[in-house]
């Protein structure tokens, strides 16, 4: 079982709101909606074919609770684009210590209780791969306990000097090897890095 961070990077590291002005506003967050002017055919067709892959081999989700409400509010039942059909009929599992099971969008399990323990289990067990979304807070817990095995970065051509980051001071050491990186028409780089063979 492999754990893929899926995320939207800026390139002095910044995560928090790729998609939309109101998706995170914490700390007075100003710029959200930061990787729209981005998006080209490339970005579109490597993210659909990762979702495809991903289906087809039986891989999970896995959302922090933010991620998750954010993402049942925007994509079930919408029919213009690629996406709704993959993300609503995928298995997705949701680390959290607020939510109440049964959750909403269909196909969704609650992991109750401390996140890392949760997946080190579905580690052992030989669950199925899964993909993290964003999920800050969540990846960086999985970080510190060694759970991630790749990430899979979209480094977009800006820096926004604030805002919440993925690697933030203070964690773990860790050596990624680049294992293929595709650059789009808009400057942004898609890098798949996985765990040094030697970490």
């Amino acid at each position: 079982m492999n754990v893929t961070l899926i995320c939207h990077l800026t390139l002095d590291g910044v995560m928090q709101a790729p998609g939309g002005v109101d998706e995170d506003l914490r700390e007075g967050f100003p710029y959200g909606g930061w990787a729209a002017p981005y998006g080209d055919r490339v970005m579109s067709e490597v993210m659909a074919k990762g979702m495809a892959q991903s289906r087809a081999g039986g891989s999970a989700l896995l959302f922090g609770r933010r991620t998750y409400e954010h993402f049942h509010k925007v994509w079930p039942g919408r029919t213009d684009n690629p996406f709704t059909e993959v993300l609503d009929n995928t298995q997705k599992f949701v680390a959290s210590r607020t939510l109440k099971a049964p959750l909403p969008w269909k196909n969704s399990t609650l992991l109750a209780g401390d996140a890392a323990d949760a997946v080190a289990k579905m580690k052992a067990e030989g669950g199925p791969d899964l993909g993290i979304l964003g999920s800050g807070a969540l990846a960086q817990a999985l970080m510190r306990h060694g759970l991630i095995d790749a990430f899979l970065l979209t480094i977009h051509p800006l820096a926004l000097g604030t805002g919440r980051r993925l690697l933030p001071q203070g964690g773990p050491h860790v050596r990624f090897e680049l294992a293929e990186v595709t650059p789009t028409t808009t400057g942004v780089l898609i890098a798949r890095y996985r765990l040094a063979s030697d970490a």
